[in-house]
């Protein structure tokens, strides 16, 4: 097979390759961090249909003519600088094709239930035996082991389990009052971050001492230990105190005021990390004397008596517009800001300065939308090489690499098999 630099970046992963079993966002996630920082990765996917995400839509992208294609937002979120190769993996051709690619990689992400790749010769420890180098990870809902391994995890499904949506949502007693998910898909997300922190990890610990072919390694990333991980400060004000935390709608546990407020002709936000802060606000507002008031003077007396505080402020906060508020705040060093939807995200000047939104030539659409990578290396920054590819849109290209001739290759299409 062709070097990794001839078909990845300049970046600082270039030197790498990836092998990507995943599918839909999870493990996606982490394969596109990796290729996004120079990694070449070449996604597999089942012939015809590909990774699930390709028919999680509408949305669709539309082409240059306006037509609607067949390329869902959903699967272009987190699948650009990638290569689409189709392969079925229950045919034993199909599962050499696996082995070459895999022969020759630095990095393998899977998200099949546990032991599902096993009857096809692609675990762990088969692709491990014929490359020892090779550092493989395996995401899950549950884990390698425990009594839930065997399950399916779904984000919705582990953010409940996880706690998470037990301090997520309306607090009882008011008004639409009950548990919420978060409105994206957070636990698969913060389980492609961590997953593309321990492939790093692992290969830093492969490469430190100088090559070494023996010391890749295996990954195991259970999305369930991801989401109580990421409960932060509300996990130890748990542990700390024996009182697990209730639900309290954009209310914080721990600060005051650090939530919404209504205004004049919407609602803004107050992030209030210390007294010096709330002291700046109360002169914005016209009650300098609530700074000095023994009951709100500091973080700690607030929560104590924010039931009293809250709606002193919202009476306030309801005498000027939003951006009247910001405006005055602003000037005093005060956190506020608006509750953008996502049309005043992209619009705002600052998302605009750093460039978060870009479109990238694309294979069906003609041009395809993109959120930029948040990274910002100075030496080797982030490229967008390659739009979301059409499934099995480099499958020739990867099969020539690997010494396929066009004969043979047109064989396994016709076979299925790719």
């Amino acid at each position: 097979m062709s070097s990794a630099a001839s078909t990845s970046g300049g970046g600082a992963l270039a030197h790498l390759r990836v092998l990507d079993l995943s599918r839909v966002l999870a493990g996606p996630w982490a394969s596109q961090l990796l290729a996004d920082l120079g990694a070449e990765v070449i996604k597999v996917e089942r012939p015809a249909c590909g990774d699930d995400t390709r028919g999680w839509g509408p949305p669709w992208l539309a082409d240059g003519a306006g037509q609607v294609t067949r390329e869902a937002a959903y699967f272009l979120c987190t699948n650009r600088n990638k290569r689409s190769l189709t392969v079925d993996i229950t045919r034993p051709e199909g599962q050499e094709i696996v082995c070459q690619l895999a022969r020759d990689a630095d990095v393998l992400i899977e998200n099949f239930k546990v032991g599902g790749l096993a009857a096809y010769g692609l675990d762990q420890h088969s692709l491990r035996a014929l490359n020892p180098k090779l550092v493989y990870c395996s995401i899950t809902g549950f884990g390698q082991q425990g009594p839930y391994a065997e399950r399916a995890g779904y984000d919705f499904l582990i953010q409940g389990m996880g706690g998470l949506m037990s301090v997520t949502g309306t607090a009882d007693g008011e008004p639409g009052a009950g548990p919420q998910k978060v409105g994206v898909a957070l636990t698969d997300i913060l389980t492609g971050l961590y997953a593309g922190n321990a492939v790093l990890a692992a290969l830093a610990h492969r490469d430190r001492n100088g090559y070494r072919s023996g010391d890749g390694q295996h990954i195991d990333l259970a999305l369930l230990d991801v989401q109580i991980a990421c409960l932060a400060n509300q996990a130890m004000n748990y542990l700390v105190s024996g009182t697990a935390p209730k639900r309290m709608g954009n209310a914080h546990p721990n600060i005051v005021p650090y939530q919404d407020f209504p205004t004049a002709d919407g609602d803004m936000i107050l992030a209030i990390g210390n007294d010096g802060q709330f002291a700046r606000f109360c002169a914005v507002a016209g009650r300098p004397e609530w700074a000095s008031d023994e009951r709100f003077a500091s973080n700690a007396a607030r929560v104590r008596n924010r039931q009293e505080l809250i709606p002193l402020l919202r009476q306030t906060t309801l005498q000027r517009s939003t951006a009247e508020w910001i405006a005055a705040l602003e000037k005093s060093a005060v956190p506020c800001g608006p509750i953008n939807d996502l049309a005043g995200v992209f619009a705002d000047p600052q998302v605009q300065a750093r460039g978060m939104r870009l479109d990238m030539a694309h294979a069906s659409g003609g041009s395809a939308p993109q959120v930029a990578n948040p990274i910002h290396l100075s030496a080797t920054p982030v490229e967008y090489r390659k739009a979301p590819p059409v499934l099995g849109e480099d499958t020739a290209a990867v099969l020539r690499e690997l010494g396929h001739s066009d004969t043979q290759i047109a064989a396994l299409r016709q076979a299925g098999i790719v």
